[in-house]
């Protein structure tokens, strides 16, 4: 009897070595898991509950009519702990996943179910931009991992993820008006069409911009700046020095070269910080002189210039208000060209129309659409033309000095109202005036 009752102990104690009572969770009919107890079920759901209520940032409930438990005998190797039920079972409703989330300035970028892989793929974006010269390679961005449950749709291929981080991601900025500025230069500035630039700014006469107005603008930028410092090693230009000495044959603000001067060479090791590639500041650690620099001497007029040669820079032909802008435009009043080759400034009747430089008139008297023209060549590539005079004050061949009265306002020729039409032309090609004046 008593080996009898020995051997049934056995038996008992090995049956339930091998079994354990537990119970079966099942969703939608599929066989999900299997834990000790139906209360550790029901615990590991409610705690899925409140985990993808907090991960999607809104209020669930898993349905019950596909939530069910069977209690019973079953193999100790197939029960699980809680956690383990709590990830299979956000695995197969398919909302919320447990992954490892990569984040960049507090913002979730993406995910994947790899432990390290986040941490490899980084590795790989610092020592793409590194090599046997690099110092240090770091992300400007706070960039963290966390394990986590995410929603779904964040988890992500790797080969996409890094994708993703190689690219760039849309930021609003803006732009403030500034004199001399037309629309097309500042769509063009920042690489996009007038009519792109006028979509995100609707209600704007592209016309008639501003100064100070504030526009929006598109721009890209990076998921992640790669900030890399280098040791480089290079020979450097060295800049010679210039002497210089008084001439009279030559008009004051002149000058000529008698004996060029030559670049030396310096053997120099610098710290160099790039952002993206690109170069942000530069430390000198030593510079040894390899080739002395050989100084240049140049002869400087002190002959005093005539008032009427140019001075280089432009001044407003008259005071006014601009009523029309260099570039596109309705042809006024069904009349004028549509390329407007310069810009419109009002004034009453009879205003002094100025010369904006000094310089030679090659031209004065009627011309077409115009009406009243004076023309006046500066010398150095530029002429600017004065257009719709009533009356003109000087001749073909005058000498004329920046400042000095060259006609009267009118509305001659195709003209809607009393203006100067004003023009710069650069070799022969038409310029915005607004980008010279003061």
């Amino acid at each position: 009897m008593l080996l009898c009752g020995g051997c049934v102990a056995a038996a008992i104690g090995l049956f339930f070595s091998v079994y354990t009572f537990g119970t079966t969770v099942l969703y939608d009919g599929e066989v999900i898991a299997a834990v000790g107890s139906q209360s550790a079920a029901e615990e590991a759901a409610s705690d899925l509950e409140a985990v993808t209520a907090r991960t999607l940032g809104e209020s669930y409930t898993i349905d019950d009519s596909l939530l069910q438990y069977s209690s019973g005998l079953l193999l100790r190797q197939d029960v699980v702990d809680e956690t383990t039920l709590e990830e299979d079972l956000s695995q197969q409703i398919g909302l919320v996943t447990q992954a490892y989330s990569l984040y960049v300035d507090g913002e979730l970028v993406g995910a994947t179910p790899y432990e390290g892989a986040l941490e490899e793929l980084l590795s790989q974006l610092q020592s793409s931009t590194a090599d046997e010269n690099t110092i240090s390679c770091e992300f400007a961005e706070d960039v963290e991992i966390k394990q986590e449950y995410v929603p779904t749709e964040k988890v992500m291929n790797l080969g996409y993820l890094a994708e993703l981080l190689y690219s760039t991601k849309t930021a609003e900025t803006t732009y403030t008006v500034k004199a001399g500025d037309t629309w097309s230069e500042i769509a063009e500035d920042h690489g996009m069409t007038s009519k792109e630039l006028l979509a995100l700014n609707p209600g704007y006469n592209i016309d008639k911009i501003q100064i100070g107005e504030v526009l929006t603008l598109s721009e890209a930028v990076p998921y992640l700046t790669v900030t890399v410092k280098q040791r480089e090693y290079y020979v450097e230009d060295v800049m010679y020095d210039v002497e210089y000495t008084d001439s009279a044959y030559l008009y004051k603000g002149d000058y000529q070269v008698t004996s060029p001067g030559e670049y030396g060479a310096a053997d120099v090791v610098a710290n160099v910080t790039y952002v993206n590639g690109v170069e942000t500041e530069r430390t000198i650690l030593s510079s040894v002189t390899l080739k002395e620099p050989v100084t240049e001497q140049r002869l400087q007029g002190t002959k005093e210039r005539p008032t009427w040669l140019p001075t280089g820079t432009f001044r407003w032909p008259i005071s006014g208000r601009i009523t029309s802008r260099f570039g596109g435009r309705s042809s006024p009043g069904g009349i004028g060209s549509t390329n407007h080759q310069g810009i419109d400034i009002a004034g009453p009747y009879g205003t002094p129309v100025y010369a904006a430089d000094g310089g030679t008139v090659t031209y004065s008297g009627w011309m077409g659409g115009y009406g009243y023209l004076v023309e006046i060549n500066h010398g150095n590539g530029y002429v600017t033309r004065y257009g719709h005079n009533s009356s003109l004050t000087v001749s073909v061949g005058d000498h004329v000095y920046k400042g000095q009265q060259i006609a009267r306002v009118g509305s001659t020729g195709n003209s809607t109202g009393n203006h100067c039409h004003f023009e710069v032309r650069y070799n022969g090609v038409a310029r915005n005036p607004l980008n010279y004046l003061p």
